[in-house]
């Protein structure tokens, strides 16, 4: 399994509604990408991180140039990030 991680600076406040997008999005994003296993998401007190399980480093770059994220999540989020996300793929 490959493993894409991004890792979002939100202020408090603005989390609950990086929740809801990241919930918005989650379903078409198995339904969707190609590859697409599973899809997490983690709330902690210094950032949030949304882990996406791949079937391969192929299908997470592919996902990174997607429709799904270019236009629909990443719009969706820029209001709220406090930085530019860490984005990173792992292999198992």
């Amino acid at each position: 399994m490959t493993y894409l991680t991004i890792t979002l600076q939100i202020a408090p406040q603005d989390r609950p509604a990086a929740v809801a997008i990241y919930h918005r999005y989650k379903q078409p994003f198995l339904d969707r990408i190609p590859g697409a296993k599973t899809k997490e998401l983690l709330v902690r007190d210094e950032d949030i991180q949304v882990l996406h399980g791949m079937t391969s480093k192929q299908s997470a770059a592919d996902y990174l140039q997607s429709d799904l994220f270019k236009a629909d999540v990443v719009t969706a989020l820029t209001p709220l990030l406090k930085g530019a996300p860490d984005i990173r793929i792992y292999e198992n």
